[in-house]
């Protein structure tokens, strides 16, 4: 068995699984990606150095520490250790290349806009598994006194008179928004006085960021109107801040040993931090979860069980966990429905998984699993990170060889998936891509 990390930046790169190898063992999850995306924009609020402990190793972790540092922030990271030095007045400006290459875009450009008053920023890049708007953003935007112009390169914004306290609605259709909760709350936070932010998402991105800016003497105060900032009046100071565990690492390692009949314990993360909607439906499934402060353990109950589920906002069902729910339901008998409620669908998996033999499909919003089945191996690719997640499951669920692409996209979710695979003893080779 041998396993060698993916370099940064090679795009090409692919892995091969011999897959029937049950996982075991202890391993340590990883901060969150999600979380950490958000803190690196929050970030840019601080007036003295600031250092973010527990920084996943993704690829998106040094795009934001570039995009900083070409803005102003000269940022650096080491040991899992984001360290932002302000110095100096900022460039109200999002690297244009760099900012195609993420999702929270919009989320960066309100909190250098909030400085700075001005800011120029690209349209999100990243994972493009379904439309995904960006209006409410500028809502915010536009609500603390921007005026906002879109053009065919990117989007421009300017308060003539400074950012202003403001009310704004971040709900959409499937719900509150989680960037532009953050994006508004970043706004509010240098505003002078107090915001409002109705129908705020709670997603831990959201109480995270909340927990940040309010040991840093932002106030911010839940209420059934909404979400009350009251912006800072003085410095706002760095200091040192932990970065959550990540609940969909842990939610995907938690089913690749469901998958491979094997068992596991996680540490960095507590049971309680895992959203009741996963828990739930992994216990309907037949996967139950124990443990304490900082470790979750995963029991075992026999033959995995068909379910019916949605995903929807915290603490539901997480969206980013839905196909490597279904690449695990392969392996359950009977038919499983998850249902999409967070994104208009999400099944840029499906077809791979169909590669391997699932008897898997999609309609609308919904996908429907039909198990359990004997995966065969396949050589499969996909264009978003949860999506090749899924069919790296499916391979070490597998009979035989797979290969899989698009490791580029694995890299900008887990810093290091696949050497925890190779550690719980799945049989993994890195293997350049051919070239044309």
């Amino acid at each position: 068995m041998t396993h060698t990390l993916i370099p940064e930046g090679t795009n090409g790169a692919a892995v091969r699984i011999t897959g029937g190898r049950p996982l075991n063992g202890r391993v340590e999850v990883q901060g969150s990606k999600n979380i950490a995306l958000h803190l690196y924009a929050a970030a840019f609020l601080v007036d003295t150095p600031l250092v973010l402990v527990g920084a996943p190793a993704i690829l998106d972790t040094g795009v934001c520490a570039q995009i900083l540092t070409h803005a102003g922030m000269p940022t650096t990271v080491d040991g899992g250790q984001f360290t932002v030095t302000p110095h100096g007045p900022l460039q109200p400006d999002v690297h244009g290349e760099l900012g195609r290459q993420v999702r929270t875009t919009c989320v960066l450009a309100s909190a250098l806009l909030a400085r700075t008053g001005r800011v120029r920023f690209p349209y999100p890049g990243g994972d493009a598994f379904c439309a995904r708007l960006i209006d409410r953003h500028l809502a915010a935007m536009q609500a603390a006194g921007a005026v906002v112009t879109a053009g065919a390169d990117g989007i421009r914004a300017e308060c003539p008179r400074g950012v202003r306290p403001f009310t704004v609605d971040v709900v959409t259709a499937y719900g509150p928004s989680l960037g532009a909760t953050v994006s508004a709350m970043l706004l509010a936070s240098r505003a002078p006085g107090r915001s409002l932010i109705v129908h705020p998402s709670v997603e831990p991105e959201v109480t995270e960021t909340a927990r940040f800016l309010t040991e840093r003497g932002v106030r911010i105060e839940w209420g059934p109107e909404g979400l009350h900032v009251t912006g800072s009046s003085g410095p706002i100071e760095g200091g040192a801040f932990m970065v959550a565990g990540d609940r969909i690492e842990a939610a995907t390692l938690i089913m690749a040993a469901a998958a491979t009949g094997g068992a596991l314990t996680l540490g960095g993360i507590s049971p309680a931090e895992l959203p009741d909607g996963l828990v739930g439906t992994l216990a309907d499934a037949g996967v139950l979860l124990a443990g304490g402060p900082g470790e979750v353990c995963v029991l075992a109950t026999g033959v995995l069980r068909a379910v019916e589920t949605a995903t929807g906002p915290h603490p539901g069902l997480p969206t980013d966990t839905a196909p490597q729910l279904a690449a695990m339901l392969t392996q359950a008998r009977g038919t499983s429905c998850i249902t999409e409620r967070v994104y208009p669908r999400r099944d840029s998996h499906v077809q791979g998984l169909a590669a391997f033999g699932a008897e898997v499909s999609s309609r609308d919003s919904r996908v429907f699993v039909h198990g359990a089945t004997r995966l065969r191996a396949a050589d499969v690719a996909a264009q978003d990170i949860r999506a090749v997640t899924a069919l790296l499951l499916a391979a070490l669920a597998a009979e035989g060889t797979s290969t899989i692409r698009g490791m580029y996209h694995l890299r900008r979710g887990y810093g290091h998936l696949l050497t925890t695979l190779a550690t719980l003893g799945a049989d993994i080779t890195t293997i350049p891509e051919a070239r044309p």
